[in-house]
């Protein structure tokens, strides 16, 4: 036999030996559920995440190496084999604070409960395929990883990311990194920044019966923020997405009494910009669009993230599951890892129209097809 046609038989069989893996073995969901069920029950409203933290780096099996745990970000992955990329599966383990949703529940489909769609449920897909590969050990055509964290739902001067960048090599090496946020399986790219501020409006204040001895802080205010709230939405193509930059005014407060003339207004600002925007050319521009109207402070400023979602590594993913690609119109850690030359993209199984919401829930059919091609993926069985 031909020395080609030998090779090709063995990719063959290789092939279907990954499929094979992918395709038996118990029933995913009731695993995934009972997985996401515990998260769900161990409360991790941020900066109180330390229980869970200890609890999933309990979860991670013994043929993985743990290569960085200070409490507040793990990193683990399967033995290294060179010349083979590694994929990372990222996600945060705090949520917002609860509302009456602990503990959780199994009703159905759904396991409803703080924080199952943003993003216990992407945590449990993440721990059961590194469960699978663990007790299956299948023929894989990549080499695979774990990264979790805390504070995520706070500003991102709080993320343990950084240190964690700084103190584990590991992190730099991969080849591609999947934030499992919450994206309703679809596999998106990017992210947008995320700038926040405080714009003032100062006047004088005065008795409201002679308004003239004095200078209307809510009336600068007004005539102010006119140009502001008329900015019409961007839309930026990166890579063939379209992510839409919007300014929204958030918060207003002002005035002390009826019978007072102000002398101060102070309005909350957000601005989520394109990938195509540098953190200074965001502040620029929101600084030029302000103008001298008023007082404006920029509080924070998160980065954008870059696309990704035409790399080899990640139209594979994609096909895995046959997932739609689009951009991510929010901020995710995405933003963090191609900061620092890390490929990332979002998939997850949990729905974005759930995320903290009283009446959270993730589908437990979702999370099976999630990791049903995360397996798919992670073996080469992808057509």
């Amino acid at each position: 036999m031909p020395r080609r046609s030998r090779r090709r038989l063995a990719h063959i069989g290789r092939r279907r030996l990954a499929l094979a893996a992918v395709t038996t073995g118990t029933d995913s969901g009731d695993a995934l559920a009972r997985r996401t069920l515990t998260l769900v029950n161990i409360p991790s409203v941020s900066r109180d995440e330390a229980a869970i933290a200890r609890a999933a780096s309990g979860m991670i099996p013994g043929s993985f190496t743990v290569h960085f745990d200070d409490g507040e970000a793990i990193v683990a992955s399967t033995d290294r084999v060179p010349g083979r990329p590694l994929v990372l599966f990222a996600g945060h383990l705090d949520t917002v604070p609860a509302q009456d949703n602990l503990p959780g529940r199994i009703e159905g489909d759904m396991v409803v409960g703080l924080g199952a769609t943003d993003m216990k449920g992407g945590l449990a897909v993440m721990l059961e395929l590194a469960a699978w590969i663990d007790r299956e050990d299948p023929v894989r055509s990549v080499d695979v990883g774990i990264v979790m964290f805390t504070r995520e739902e706070l500003p991102v001067a709080e993320s343990p990311l950084p240190a964690a960048f700084s103190a584990c090599p590991l992190l730099g090496e991969a080849a591609l990194v999947v934030v499992m946020e919450p994206t309703d399986n679809t596999l998106q790219g990017g992210c947008v920044g995320n700038l926040n501020a405080t714009l003032r409006f100062h006047g004088t204040s005065a008795h409201s019966a002679r308004p003239w001895d004095g200078d209307n802080a809510i009336a600068r205010a007004v005539q102010g923020l006119g140009h502001l709230v008329s900015v019409p939405p961007r839309p930026v193509e990166i890579e063939g997405l379209t992510f839409t930059e919007v300014i929204s005014l958030t918060c207003v407060n002002g005035g002390i009494a009826d019978n007072v003339i102000p002398d101060l207004v102070e309005c909350r600002v957000n601005f989520r910009f394109t990938p195509d925007r540098s953190m200074d050319e965001a502040r620029e521009h929101l600084h030029a669009v302000v103008g001298d109207a008023g007082e404006l402070e920029i509080t924070s400023v998160s980065p954008s993230g870059a696309v990704c979602t035409h790399l080899p590594l990640a139209r594979a993913l994609g096909r895995a599951g046959g997932f739609d690609v689009a951009p991510k119109q929010a901020w995710t850690p995405v933003a963090q890892f191609t900061e620092q030359g890390i490929p990332a993209v979002n998939l997850g199984p949990g729905a974005t129209r759930f995320a903290h919401r009283r009446d959270e829930q993730i589908s437990i059919s979702e999370m099976r097809r999630t990791l049903d091609a995360l397996k798919r993926f992670v073996t080469g069985a992808v057509d």
